[in-house]
This record gives structure tokens, sequence and C-alpha cells, in this order.
């Protein structure tokens, strides 16, 4: 079980609770910052202070007073209207995230929600009850309030769910686990539906998902190197060392060691002076993707554990202060940099795949890694496949935190879309994954060419494997489902991933 205390969650943790189903509880400490935050906002109402969201609308209407017998009314019309979410739903281990980081962010004690409001959440997420959320609809500023407002809906036993395996309403859900509907009082809603959440949790589950891709691209383009007979001197230690990125020294020490002891690379004159940078610029490039999924880690990591609602409650100072904290400027960037970041992995694949199946470029190989070239196509148009894969992400790469367009009657006048740039991201690494299952295919069948007793220890091993999925190309066949197969198996695999062992057992 995870403690949520609205400061250290983790993403290591994170996908404990995405993946593994771990459960949650929170820390006695954040229970009292809970409860001395909610004594705040009690005394406002009863007081009648003036209070943007606890006795006032909202956006343009936050000069409309709300009388105190109206103030459950206000967080429900808020919800309700705020619910406009189009398109198809958020995958459900997004959903997760978004319960996840709602529970924590909330159990900072900002925010001036009831006790059970966050129990409820915590709930939903151990007993694996997950708001159905549709994709569309979030600007990103005030943060993700369309998204939000669909998993609010679940609290007081409106919308659907993801239950079981099935899709349900959720009031359905709930009375099957003994969950009563909540009644939101004063401030409750806009909590609930003011911050970053779907944007930092889809952009959760395309670092978690990313970061496992990196590895195993690295480990395609090391059997890249063995079916094109690659000059390892490229991969020194000392010339990489006198650049200064620890990054690209890395990823130059972990191909080193995925192809220590092969007798299919060569060394530099040996064939040729030196690779084309597909190839020699490995290290460089990957190591440059490396280097950014560091930065968006670290803002996942912040944002994670960030207040984010507005306006934020400061009892210790009796002082309330309506500011801009759901803003998702730095997770809009970190997403168009990730999703720009893993187009490039695909970019570089993609030429090294060309390399594979080009008779003028592959070295000896046959023409496009057929066993008949002619009468058979081989590998032909699995590079057509990348390429357009490659080209599909160029477009969606494009930022979409460069766009802004004003909302609530221009009150809202800056906005982040950050929650657009998370989703592309994510579709980014879907394709990407695709162009290293087809290098990954190419690759294998280049070094049965070359002779797979020659491959070094480590590759051989992945040969083995990746033969269990995909067969040799032998003859013409429908391609797509050997495309989608080695797919399949990288992102349920964690072969060649090198986690780090001390942030693994956080």
């Amino acid at each position: 079980m995870i403690t949520l205390d609205g400061h250290q969650l983790t993403l290591r943790q994170a996908a404990r609770v995405l993946y593994d189903n771990e459960t949650v509880c929170a820390s006695e400490e954040s229970w009292r910052r809970v409860e001395k935050s909610r004594k705040m906002v009690e005394r406002i109402v009863k007081e009648g202070a003036v209070v943007y969201g606890l006795t006032t609308g909202f956006g343009k209407l936050s000069d409309v007073l709300i009388e105190t017998d109206d103030v459950e009314d206000l967080q429900l019309n808020l919800i309700r209207s705020h619910a406009c979410g189009v398109g198809e739903p958020f995958p459900e281990m997004v959903s997760r995230g978004m319960l996840l980081l709602r529970a924590n962010t909330l159990l900072k004690g900002y925010s001036g929600v009831r006790r059970i409001v966050i129990e409820r959440l915590m709930q939903l997420l151990n007993t694996r009850i997950h708001p159905v959320v549709p994709q569309q609809g979030s600007l990103g500023a005030s943060g993700d309030l369309a998204p939000l407002a669909h998993l609010a809906l679940v609290l007081i036993g409106e919308g659907e769910v993801f239950y079981k395996g099935e899709r349900v309403e959720a009031i359905q859900a709930l009375a099957r686990e003994g969950i009563s509907p909540l009644t939101l009082s004063a401030k409750e809603g806009l909590a609930l539906i003011n911050g970053t959440q779907a944007m930092t949790a889809m952009g959760a589950v395309a670092y978690l998902e990313a970061e496992k891709l990196a590895y195993q691209a690295e480990a395609a383009a090391a059997l890249t190197m063995e079916g094109l007979r690659g000059i390892i001197d490229a991969f020194d230690e000392d010339l990489h060392a006198a650049r200064g990125y620890h990054e690209q020294v890395e990823v130059a020490e972990r191909i080193r060691g995925y192809l220590h002891g092969s007798r299919l690379v060569s060394r530099q004159g040996e064939l040729r002076v030196q690779d084309a940078y597909s190839l020699r610029c490995i290290p460089q490039v990957h190591g440059a993707t490396w280097q950014t999924l560091a930065y968006v880690k670290n803002k996942l990591e912040i944002e994670f554990n960030a207040a984010t609602d507005n306006p934020l409650l400061f009892p210790d100072e009796d002082k309330v202060i309506s500011g801009g904290n759901f803003h998702g400027q730095p997770i809009a960037f970190a997403m168009d940099y990730l999703g720009i970041a893993m187009a490039e992995l695909a970019n570089i694949s993609e030429r090294r795949i060309e390399r594979l199946v080009n008779p003028q470029l592959n070295e000896g190989l046959p023409a496009f890694l057929s066993s008949e070239p002619g009468l058979q196509s081989g590998a032909m148009i699995l590079q057509y496949t990348a390429a357009s894969l490659v080209s599909e992400n160029k477009t969606l790469a494009h930022p979409a935190s460069v766009d802004s367009i004003p909302s609530s009657a221009n009150q809202e006048d800056h906005v982040s879309m950050g929650t657009i740039g998370s989703r592309h991201a994510h579709q980014i690494i879907q394709n990407v994954r695709r162009v290293v299952a087809i290098e990954m295919i190419c690759a294998l069948q280049a070094c049965e060419f070359r002779g797979v007793e020659k491959m070094a220890k480590e590759t051989y091993r992945l040969w083995e494997t990746g033969r269990k999925i995909v067969q040799p190309l032998e003859k013409d066949r429908v391609f797509s489902r050997d495309i989608e197969a080695m797919s399949r198996w990288l992102k349920a695999s964690d072969v060649f991933v090198k986690m780090n062992e001390t942030e693994e057992s956080k």
C-alpha cells in the first residue's frame, strides 16, 4: 500500500498504482491539514465573506454573489455544466491516474474539501471503479475542467465508469461496492475540477511507456548494428566523454554492452571508414531523447505534488488567494517536448530500416531482406509503413502549447492546451513503438543472413525471444500481423529495460 501525503508521490509509485493495482491510503498529517482547511471554508461561508468559488459564481460570473442556502446547488451545477467532454474516453489507466493525482493534491490541505471527498476518490481507486472521461474538451486552463468534471460526476452518482471489464452507469458500480453518492458542499465541486490532473495523468502514462520504449529502441539499434556490420569504434567511451553529455555516454555504454563479443560488428577501416549518421550517431540522438525524458520526469513529479486549484486556502496565515496554479503551461511544454523527442527515435529508426532493406545501402544483404527478391517483396512495404508512421508523427509533434484561444468571455484569455499535447505525445509513442517493432523484425532477419552464431550474447538472447514472436521472413505473408505482434510484445515486455534500482525501491 502506498501512503499519500500530497508531497512525495513519485512516478515509480504511480506506476505501481496504475499497473500493479496497488492500493493507497493517506497519512495522518495530511488529514490534519485537510481538516484545518475545511474549517476555514465553513467559517467563510458562515460569515458570508466574498470568496471566489465559495460564495460567488465562476469564471466571468465571479462577480455574482451566491446565497448561503444555494452553496450546494452551486457545486452541483458546476459539475454538471462543466461535464462537456467529447470523443473517445481516456484509457482506464489514465482515468485511474486522475483519481490518484486528484486525491494526492487535495491531501496537501490547500483546497478546503471535506475528508470524505478524498476518501471517496481513494475508494474508487482501491475498488477499481474508473470514471469514463472523454479525451477532448480541455483547454488546459482553468486546468482540465471538462475531464475532471466527468470524474467528479461519479462521486455524486452520475456519469459512467469502467468496472470489472464493463462500461456501466456509475450508480450501478457504486451500489455493487456499497458506496453512497456524495452531496458536494462549499468549494468541493470547484476543488475537484480545477487542476491539471488529466494532462498530468495522460503525461505520466505516456512517460512510463516512453521510458521503456527508449531502452528498447537501443536494443533494436544494437541488432541493426550487427545486421549492417556497423563500426563499433563510434561507441568508444572516450569519444562520448569528450562531449560531456552523460545521457550520450550512457547510451554508448549500453550499446557496447549489447554488442560485447559480437563477431558481426566491424572496426574502423575494416570494411569502411565510418558509418552513416543513423548508426554512427545513435548515442548522440538517443542520448538527447534521454535528456528530454529527464526533464519531463522532473516536471511530472513536481505536478504530481502540486496544489493546482483556485482559490487556495492558507489556514495558518488566515488567507485565501485567487491565483492561477491551474494553468497547465509547465506540463504543456513538457508534453510537446516529449512528443518531439520520441518522434526523433522513430525518425532515426526508420532511416536504419531503410538501410537494412535497400540493396544499395545494406552491405550485401538481399534486396528487401527477401529470400527470393522479385518473386517475393520481403520487407519492402514494412519500410513504407515505418515511413508513414514517421510522417504522421511529424504532424502530431506540432506543439500544442503555441496555441491559445480565449474562453469565459475573455476572462480566461490565455490557455495552455496541455491536454492536447499529452494526448498527442501518447499517440506519437504508439507510432514509435510500431516503427521500432519494424526495425526489430528487419534487424532479426538481417542477423540471420549474417549468421546468428556470430551475434553477441545479449543480442542473441533478444533474437531467440524475438523469434518466438515473429517467424523468419521466408515467404511473403500478411506482415501487418507481425508488426502488431512485435509491438504488443514490446509494450508488455521488460526485456532490455534497465531501471534504476534505487528508484524502483521507492
